[in-house]
C-alpha cells in the first residue's frame, strides 16, 4: 500500500513538473507556474539517487530565483527556496558547505515571516532552520546521510548494517520529516491555486 502510495505522489509530481514546464514555455514570468514547478522538482528530488536529487534541487533554485526576480515578495517562493537550501544542505557531507546552505535557508525564511508574519509554519521553519547544522552533524555522523546505491560489505556486516539502519531509521524521518511535510504543504497550496478561477477585474 505504502508503495502504491510512492508510486502515485511520484506520478503527480511528475505531471505537475511536465504541465509547468509547458507554462512556462508559453509565459516565462508566470511566478505561480516557477513556484509550482520548483515546489514539483523538490518532491521529486526525493526519488532519485544523491547526485540526480541534487540536480533537481539546483533546478528548484534556480526556477524560484526567476519567480523572486518577478516578485521578490513573493512569500511561499521565499518559503520554498529556503526548504530547497535546507534539502541541498542534508545532501552536503561537508560541513561548511551545507552551514552555508542552512545560512541561505535561514534567510530566505526570514524574508517569508517577514511578508506573512501570521504564518506559524514560516516562523517555525526559521527555528529549524537554526538547528540545521546541529541535525547534519548528527545525521553524518550516524551514516543517515546520502549513500550510494549497492556496496561492498561482505554478508556479516550486511546484518550489522541492515540493524543500525533500522535504529536510526526513525532519527532520520525526524530530521527530513518536515522538510517532507513543507513540500506537500506548498504542493497543495500550489494546486489549490492553480485550480481557483482568475478573477475578473
Amino acid at each position: 500500500m505504502d508503495m502504491q502510495n510512492e508510486i502515485e505522489r511520484l506520478m503527480v509530481f511528475e505531471h505537475a513538473r511536465q504541465v509547468a514546464e509547458a507554462t512556462y514555455i508559453k509565459n516565462p514570468l508566470d511566478v505561480d507556474n516557477l513556484t509550482r514547478w520548483a515546489g514539483a522538482l523538490l518532491e521529486l528530488s526525493q526519488f532519485q539517487k544523491p547526485s540526480e536529487s541534487k540536480q533537481m534541487i539546483l533546478e528548484a533554485i534556480s526556477r524560484l530565483g526567476e519567480a523572486l526576480l518577478i516578485d521578490p515578495k513573493k512569500h511561499d517562493a521565499l518559503w520554498l527556496i529556503g526548504n530547497a537550501h535546507i534539502s541541498y544542505g542534508f545532501l552536503n557531507p561537508d560541513q561548511t558547505e551545507a552551514r552555508d546552505n542552512f545560512e541561505k535557508a535561514s534567510q530566505f525564511f526570514q524574508l517569508a515571516v517577514e511578508e506573512q508574519p501570521e504564518n506559524e509554519l514560516y516562523r517555525k521553519s526559521v527555528e529549524l532552520a537554526s538547528k540545521g547544522p546541529e541535525l547534519h552533524k548528527e545525521v553524518h555522523r550516524h551514516g543517515l546521510g546520502p549513500q550510494p546505491l549497492g556496496g561492498t560489505a561482505g554478508p556479516s556486516s550486511t546484518s550489522a548494517k541492515t540493524m543500525k539502519q533500522e535504529k536510526n531509521s526513525e532519527f532520520k524521518y525526524d530530521v527530513f520529516g518536515w522538510v517532507i511535510l513543507a513540500g506537500y504543504v506548498v504542493a497543495w497550496i500550489s494546486f489549490a491555486k492553480s485550480q481557483m478561477p482568475e478573477s475578473r477585474q
